[in-house]
């Protein structure tokens, strides 16, 4: 098929001849200019147009078989997509209606793969709503040991402030229990004595 007949196909796809001209022609010009640029221009369920370098090296002339030097340059490259390479391997697949390449291809193999992602996509939402519960789980235990450290830690503070004002109490209690039973001061017993003897004297007089 070449460019003209290609555009017979698209003709009665969009009403006119000059409507399907212009689009392959739009199409094309789009992407020529973005490969160009170095840029990829990708289609999904076609393929990814993309400019590739190819180094300095040395070729052969096919008419004459002398070696010629080929210079460093840069070449346009095509990788066709997964579902147009399925096709082509199994004709078969081909939908008997919509676009071979669009998402109207239910080719067998790019629905799966489809349906697979969103499985494994729902997989992963679930593991990340067991791992946050998990987390708060883990955040909630810690919050309550960390209280109850600090309850034990203040009920222990206030023990021990306890038995200190109970040992003070006591020793205090100690010291005017001591204090009341010391004997009373000689000092009077002293002068009675020094009276009897001032008694003593005057009577010999």
């Amino acid at each position: 098929m070449n460019k003209a007949e290609l555009i017979e196909s698209l003709e009665s796809r969009l009403g006119s001849k000059k409507a399907a001209s212009d689009a392959l022609e739009a199409v094309v010009d789009a992407i020529i200019r973005e490969v160009a640029k170095g840029n990829k221009v990708g289609i999904t369920g076609f393929g990814t147009f993309e400019k590739i370098s190819r180094a300095a090296r040395t070729g052969r002339n096919p008419r004459t078989g002398t070696t010629v030097r080929i210079k460093k340059t840069a070449v346009p490259k095509f990788k066709p997509g997964t579902a147009f390479k399925s096709v082509v391997a199994d004709p078969r697949s081909l939908p008997k209606t919509g676009n071979a390449g669009g998402r109207a291809s239910a080719a067998g193999t790019p629905a799966k793969k489809t349906t697979t992602k969103k499985a494994a996509a729902k997989k992963t939402t679930a593991k990340k709503a067991t791992a946050k519960k998990a987390t708060t789980k883990t955040a909630a235990a810690k919050k309550t040991t960390a209280k109850q450290a600090a309850s034990k830690t203040t009920a222990a503070k206030k023990t021990t402030a306890k038995k200190a004002t109970t040992a003070a109490a006591k020793k205090t209690t100690a010291k005017k229990t001591v204090a009341k039973k010391a004997p009373a001061k000689k000092a009077p017993a002293k002068k009675t004595t020094a009276k009897k003897t001032t008694a003593k004297k005057t009577a010999r007089r």
